[in-house]
């Protein structure tokens, strides 16, 4: 049976519909809004798996016939791997929907959203998170508590809701706000600067915005709703945990009170066999099941540290961010390099310049996107001292790559003040906690290092909860096991002025107001703070760009020699790319830009374009090469690919019997244009060009 809900958001009428489509899902929902339409669907199998994960895939996939548009690609069909903008949406759909699967829950779990159509005016995305809430409320999977989604901007000081992409063009903020009916359980996107309690109460007016929607879904369960598995809670053996955690306790006080990262999990490994040893044989034989009561236990007693004693695991306050060294130009043949190290979490980030042909291409329902500024995230093993193949770039890479981005991203130059490509690479060397943020503090300095004129510097630092019944503690700068075993990992990015990036994960049912409030200023001064730290290093970009960058020059032509500098089949072009080692951008106006390696080879090049596309003038003396001699005269080019003529009675001041006499072919001459005929005919002198000097 055919059931549909809708509800207005945003001036906007948002629907569910389910009963109709893909029927043999568990859970199967067609979330619409205009001509914008994406089935969501999920399927989980009956038996579960013990895997000590919750194994939920997330998919998101944009089919190009949405939108009316045949793919790119050789194949012409949506092939490999998702796109950048799927791997992000699907990163937006797993975060908040994740934390809220009961204890215990271990079926394989399945959930795809696809783009059916598309109306170009706003993004999907949100869409799909809700479709996803709604998918698994109404299927048999034990999800009970949905989750509503919308973006918000701000444009000329109001607060908007799901704004279209051409609203989003002038809004100042661009975030991305799911949550629960109490509470925030996850925001991601960008703002141009923004105060704290600008992006605080656009949070929670997304929040209030949001709630049409869980009512929404949960009226569509109502109607449609299946009942749902019974899932036990685990069982906890409290005799063995009272017997590991007495054998553990001596160990486990040692171990959390270690501040470097390799040496406490090196102690923690010997506590696990030690723990093994103290118990009897029969009992040690159940190796996982010990193992997983003295992780509880590690996070048991880490918290109650933090939160009773205000101790963190390496000493430090909750506000004090972890010793900070930056050090710039370190590569001697990149354009701009930086090491940024926090901590025992290190950044080494490098900046590349380009031409305009050195843009991202990116395809998608929109249509084609050039992006000027990249930002690629690496996350090696060795830098966690793992061992695994590699692969690329993980989801969990592109997403910090994106965050990283879009933080910076606000604060570079307009391409008609500085018109480079710009690709910044950060390689993760060692990893703490926070190599996102160090992404972003290494790639505001290599940038300044390469001579980019950003308009101030951006520094990004991520914050930590542990929260305790009532007892909340904030933490600055989270290590990596706060983060593991926390209940909140919130990265702010953005300069001394206010906030220009934000992704925000829980693990708990959500954070109230109090909670990000509080989060946001904390953030604020450790953001400050490492700010000073890289001003030590690199206060202002560099006055010029790296000698080994390539060099931008531009001059304009006539529209009409375009063809001249382009040659039969672009073979001058190519000629003069290869000789002068330049890349040559020619626009229909006439304007030409040059990147080149050298200043010598531009200028050299610039001379030879000038040079092909000058146009000859009646009275100007030219230097030129005698190309051919007949018995009348000699042919003279005195331009690329312009011939003029010189009569054998203009060759010199006395009479010339043979024009060998005087000359020869090859000899480089210099002559005076005298006249130009109707028909393009040139006549030279060599004769008047003697008289105004020549010896």
């Amino acid at each position: 049976m055919i059931q549909t809900v809708a509800t207005e958001i945003g001036g906007r009428v948002i629907s569910l519909e389910t009963g109709k489509m893909a029927k043999q899902a568990n859970g199967s929902v067609m979330v619409s809004s205009g001509d914008t339409k994406v089935l969501v669907t999920v399927v989980a199998e009956t038996e579960s798996k013990d895997m000590g994960f919750l194994p939920l895939t997330i998919e998101y996939q944009e089919k190009m016939y949405a939108a009316g548009r045949i793919p790119g690609s050789y194949f012409r069909r949506e092939i490999g791997r998702p796109s950048e903008k799927e791997v992000l949406t699907c990163r937006l759909i797993d975060r908040p929907l994740r934390p809220l699967f009961p204890d215990g829950y271990s079926s394989e779990t399945q959930l795809i959203a696809t783009v059916f159509s598309a109306d170009m005016e706003y993004d999907p995305d949100v869409l799909a998170m809700n479709g996803a809430s709604a998918a698994l409320l109404i299927s048999d999977i034990p999800f009970e508590n949905p989750v509503g989604a919308a973006r918000v901007g701000y444009i000329d000081g109001q607060y908007v809701l799901n704004p279209s992409k051409k609203q989003l063009e002038k809004s100042q903020i661009n975030l991305v706000v799911a949550g629960t009916r109490t509470a925030v359980v996850m925001v991601e996107g960008r703002a141009s600067e923004m105060p704290e309690d600008t992006v605080l109460e656009a949070i929670f007016f997304a929040h209030a915005g949001i709630q049409p929607l869980i009512d929404m879904q949960l009226d569509l369960r109502e109607k449609a709703g299946k009942a749902k598995r019974q899932v036990k809670a685990p069982e906890v053996d409290s005799v063995l945990r009272e017997k590991v955690e007495a054998a553990a306790a001596a160990g486990m006080a040692e171990v959390v009170s270690i501040a470097e990262k390799m040496a406490r999990a090196d102690r923690y490994s010997r506590l696990k066999e030690e723990v093994l040893a103290q118990l009897d044989p029969e009992t040690a034989q159940n190796k996982d099941q010990i193992f997983e009561l003295l992780s509880g236990y590690k996070k048991q007693v880490m918290r109650d540290r933090i939160v009773s004693k205000g101790m963190r695991l390496d000493g430090r306050s909750f506000e004090d961010v972890r010793p900070i060294t930056c050090e710039v130009g370190i590569l001697p043949r990149a354009h701009g390099s930086a090491l940024f190290t926090r901590g025992e979490t290190q950044a080494l980030v490098i900046c590349t310049l380009g031409s305009e042909r050195d843009e991202q291409h990116l395809e998608g329902l929109a249509g084609d996107v050039y992006r000027r500024f990249m930002l690629h995230y690496n996350f090696p093993p060795f830098c966690v001292g793992e061992v695994r193949p590699l692969r690329g770039p993980s989801r969990r890479d592109i997403g910090h790559g994106t965050l990283a981005r879009r933080g910076i991203e606000g604060v570079l130059p307009e391409s008609d003040i500085f018109p480079y490509t710009l690709r910044v690479v950060s390689e993760v060397l060692e990893s703490n906690g926070s190599s996102s943020m160090a992404t972003v503090c290494g790639g505001s300095l290599a940038l300044m290092d390469a001579g980019v004129p950003v308009r101030t510097p951006v520094s990004g630092v991520a914050m930590g909860l542990i929260k305790e019944g009532d007892q909340v503690v904030v933490l600055t700068d989270i290590l990596g096991d706060e983060d593991h075993l926390g209940d909140m990992d919130f990265k702010v990015v953005g300069t001394s002025e206010g906030i220009t990036g934000l992704q925000m994960d829980i693990k708990i049912v959500g954070v109230d107001r109090g909670i990000m409030s509080r989060a946001l200023a904390q953030a604020k001064k450790g953001r400050v703070h490492i700010l000073e730290k890289m001003e030590e290093a690199l206060s202002t970009p560099r006055a010029m760009v790296s000698e080994h960058a390539p060099k931008y020059v531009t001059l304009k032509i006539h529209p009409d020699k375009i063809r001249d500098i382009i040659g039969p089949g672009g073979k001058i072009i190519r000629e003069m790319t290869t000789e002068f080692d330049s890349k040559i951008d020619v626009e229909d106006d006439g304007t030409i830009k040059i990147f080149s390696n050298s200043s010598e080879s531009a200028n050299a090049l610039v001379k030879r374009i000038q040079q092909i596309t000058a146009v000859p003038e009646v009275g100007k003396i030219y230097e030129g090469e005698v190309r051919t001699i007949k018995e009348f005269g000699a042919f003279v080019q005195i331009l690329p690919g312009t011939d003029g003529m010189v009569h054998i009675s203009e060759l010199a001041n006395e009479r010339v019997k043979k024009v060998t006499d005087v000359v020869q072919e090859g000899d480089v001459i210099k002559v005076k244009v005298i006249d130009i005929d109707n028909r393009g005919r040139i006549r030279l002198s060599r004769k008047a060009a003697l008289g105004e000097g020549e010896e």
